[in-house]
């Protein structure tokens, strides 16, 4: 059995990394940018930034089905890496003119626009070109979706620190060196794939992978239109679907980091550090750090427990991910408990929330990555990835749903289902109870789940 990764691997790590330092440090600076330049007030800005980010992940599904069934996944990286750069540059030209909000406006929303389009079709074909990596059925591609996960945290780790240190100086002339700062890192992703896909990028034969599609044809040289779904294929997608909704719930208590748990670190926590004040955006690099740190261990801890036959299946160990997840809420409304608007925090209780939320995140996104490779049918391998990452538009548009409930000094108190968020330890158990019942319901669905996957793990 083969130990080593292909190389194309490591270019589609470097090629994500990449795209994922142009997005996070874009979007470390997003929420800042609408209040502290645009003046618009949170939420305004909240929901701004729930409409964008949901957008952001439904496009993949146009994108997957553009490319299982015309383009393939390499042209459609190419358009997408080019769309995505135009729209950081005209994010860096809305920051230009921010002070004349008649010409900022259409760039700003011009800029988000080819950000949608671009990661659409650009997220679900880099994800699905690793699994065509490998051949069927080989061991290596959970460690291979692994690495891949580690390039997309090395480039949301860097995005903040750089991104934010050119961006989020407390001047609101400085925005847009952050933005430009993302729009050059999209270039390199861009030229790195350019330069190296037709080397590198084939599969154990030696073939290139991710080229247009091939129309299939019967004996008689009449085109197939569409191969019917097997009753195992049926099953396995059925799973994919219903984990689905799971994360619709994890990734919008999760991607509460870019709107506001930002709020939280800007205004509640005390970010001074010997004598330096930490700029609020860098909090945004707690998270991808660990996911670096961390990884090596989970990958490390599945295979002591698979060794010895006691390896969680995949939705065992996602609805472990939703459980570390409401433990970090947990944390960190007992840190506030009784805090007043202009008390400020140790910034230990967010960097506590933001480790056990890591843990979680290694529990459920890169395994769900894989599983959807594995699960899927070859042709129809990009469209549920983009059916996929639709559950991560349903919940960031959750997200900021849920951001616009934070509560405001001398302001009412936010409602939801009869719920009310009267101070930030009723905002943070919100989460608590919404994770934590998530997790309990996948728990006692997991079994099943496992016999719906027909022998894949």
């Amino acid at each position: 059995m083969q130990l080593q990764h292909p190389r194309g691997l490591y270019l589609l790590f470097a090629t994500e990394m990449w795209e994922r330092f142009s997005y996070y440090g874009m979007r470390a600076l997003f929420a800042l940018f609408m209040v502290n330049a645009l003046m618009y007030d949170k939420v305004q800005a909240s929901e701004i930034y729930g409409s964008f980010t949901g957008l952001v992940y439904m496009a993949p599904l146009l994108g997957g089905y553009i490319s299982d069934r015309y383009w393939g996944n390499r042209r459609s990286i190419i358009v997408g890496a080019l769309l995505m750069a135009a729209g950081q540059f005209m994010m860096f030209t809305s920051g230009l003119f921010h002070a004349d909000a008649a010409t900022a406006t259409p760039f700003l929303y011009g800029g988000l626009g080819l950000l949608i389009a671009g990661n659409g079709l650009f997220k679900p074909n880099i994800s699905s070109m690793v699994g065509q990596l490998y051949p069927v059925g080989d061991k290596r591609v959970d460690s291979a979706f692994t690495i891949f996960y580690m390039g997309i945290n090395a480039g949301s780790l860097i995005a903040p620190l750089i991104c934010g240190t050119l961006g989020d100086t407390g001047n609101p002339d400085d925005f847009k060196w952050g933005f430009f700062a993302a729009g050059v890192g999209m270039l390199f992703s861009l030229v790195l794939f350019l330069l190296f896909k037709n080397k590198h990028l084939v599969d154990p034969a030696g073939k290139p992978i991710g080229m247009p599609p091939q129309a299939k044809v019967d004996a008689s040289g009449n085109k197939i239109a569409h191969e019917p779904l097997t009753h195992v294929e049926k099953q396995r997608l059925a799973v994919i679907l219903i984990l689905s909704a799971f994360v619709i719930f994890f990734w919008s208590a999760f991607e509460q980091a870019g709107a506001s748990l930002t709020f939280f670190a800007s205004e509640q926590t005390n970010r001074d550090l010997l004598g330096f004040t930490i700029p609020a955006s860098y909090f945004q690099s707690i998270n991808p750090l660990s996911v670096v740190i961390f990884a090596p261990i989970f990958a490390w801890i599945w295979t002591k427990l698979g060794n010895r036959g006691a390896e969680p299946n995949s939705p065992m160990k996602m609805a472990i991910g939703l459980l570390f997840l409401a433990v970090g809420y947990l944390v960190i409304a007992f840190g506030v408990e009784g805090v007043t608007a202009d008390t400020k925090v140790s910034m230990m209780w967010l960097v506590s929330l933001y480790m056990l939320h890591t843990f979680g995140e290694l529990c459920l996104s890169p395994i769900g990555l894989s599983l959807v490779v594995k699960l899927s049918p070859a042709r129809l391998t990009s469209l549920m990835m983009g059916i996929w990452f639709l559950s991560n538009a349903a919940a960031n548009k959750f997200a900021g749903m849920l951001s616009e409930l934070y509560p405001e000094p001398g302001m009412p108190s936010p409602e939801l289902l009869g719920y009310t968020v009267s101070n930030l330890h009723d905002f943070f158990m919100l989460f608590v109870f919404m994770a934590g019942a998530a997790a309990a319901i996948l728990f006692a669905l997991s079994s099943t789940l496992k016999k719906m996957m027909h022998g894949i793990n």
